[in-house]
């Protein structure tokens, strides 16, 4: 474990007996955030940081559960003493949103209406919901303002989401290989995914585990469809290109072939089938599908961000397709439209989507340099 590592962490179960609103109409009678912090609260707590998971996203980001764990939280490169988030400076909130699969309320939890599993009966959510059980959370912890909301893909919408809902109570919106809303195309990958979910013979209309089963096919294949699309042609073609597994093409073998990129494939489906919820999957791509940020804004996104009163950081990526750095250019575009204060950098990488996650100097040095920036604000 380096000396940049925030160590061995502990998740923490907050719960919330009172009814909370959605934005679909209904009600959650009570529900549970799991979450985790990195770094010291200072004495007027001004120093605290919201990071927003993306769609497989939850709250452990950084460090290890136990001394024998061998994997760190999802964004470990990013997040430590030193590192671009650097829990020297700041005091790093992570949680788990609701309607996940890691601890926080959401579709395999026991419904207290009827004793059985939420299952597909769990209420559809907006990224506004999340935004408004953070600010619940937020409250819990005595924090009255967001150092920075960071956020990279439907955690970027949360970072703008939170900047329009509660402007006053974050000085800085971090959105990292976003958009504004959904194209089409991104609509199509999402809907091609969760049929692969709903056809799989063990859904049982999502309430498959009352049937003591898990749509693993389905839910298999969804994950290779999206880790696909988060991919790039020629991070793919660097990584794998045209190797084989096993097997060979000499002329009269009847071997079985198999590339190196499938074999990646199925085994990054087998891992993401057996440890997320199917129910999940769909509840947090239709929330990708359903976000637009000015929707509610006669479809303007100029005049939603005049909204807005903090700095905005905006990143994006060359390769990644999913989330274009045009996409990124149109958050830029409105926001100087705006006349809000933003800074824009397009990273070189060729990990499509995911380069995000992935260590990359350039990538590290633009977001701790901004974050240097915001700490010396409170100096």
């Amino acid at each position: 474990m380096s000396d940049q590592s925030v160590g061995i962490v502990k998740p923490v179960s907050q719960h919330f007996g009172q009814p909370i609103g959605l934005s679909c109409g209904r009600q959650l009678p009570e529900y549970q955030l799991v979450y985790e912090t990195y770094g010291e609260l200072n004495a007027d707590k001004s120093n605290a940081i919201l990071i927003c998971h993306a769609l497989s996203g939850h709250h452990h980001a950084a460090g290890y559960h136990s001394d024998s764990d061998s994997k760190p939280g999802w964004w470990d490169h990013y997040i430590g003493p030193g590192k671009p988030i650097d829990t020297s400076l700041f005091h790093v909130v992570s949680l788990n949103n609701i309607g996940g699969c890691n601890g926080s309320t959401g579709p395999t939890s026991i419904n207290p209406e009827t004793g059985k599993p939420w299952g597909a009966d769990f209420p559809n959510l907006r990224c506004r919901d999340w935004v408004d059980t953070q600010r619940q959370l937020m409250q819990v912890l005595g924090i009255q303002q967001w150092a920075a909301v960071v956020g990279g893909s439907l955690g970027g919408m949360q970072a703008m989401r939170w900047s329009l809902m509660y402007p006053d109570q974050v000085r800085h919106c971090v959105v990292i290989a976003s958009a504004l809303k959904l194209t089409a195309q991104n609509i199509a990958f999402n809907e091609v995914a969760r049929q692969a979910i709903v056809s799989d013979r063990d859904f049982h209309g999502g309430h498959y585990l009352q049937h003591n089963t898990i749509p693993k096919n389905g839910l298999r294949l969804a994950r290779m469809i999206g880790h696909l699309t988060y991919l790039s042609e020629d991070g793919m073609g660097e990584r794998f290109g045209r190797n084989l597994k096993e097997g060979n093409f000499s002329i009269g073998s009847d071997s079985g072939v198999e590339f190196q990129i499938e074999s990646y494939l199925r085994h990054q489906g087998d891992v993401f089938s057996e440890s997320f919820d199917a129910n999940t999957y769909i509840l947090m791509t239709r929330a990708l599908d359903y976000f637009d940020l000015a929707r509610e804004y006669d479809d303007d996104p100029v005049t939603a961000f005049k909204h807005s009163q903090c700095s905005y950081f905006v990143v994006s990526f060359t390769t990644d397709w999913r989330f274009s750095p045009a996409r990124s250019r149109e958050i830029v575009d409105a926001l100087i439209a705006a006349k809000r204060p933003v800074s824009y950098t397009e990273i070189e990488a060729n990990f499509g989507h995911d380069a995000f996650l992935l260590p990359n100097t350039r990538y590290e040095q633009a977001l701790r340099a901004y974050l240097q920036g915001v700490a010396r604000e409170r100096n």
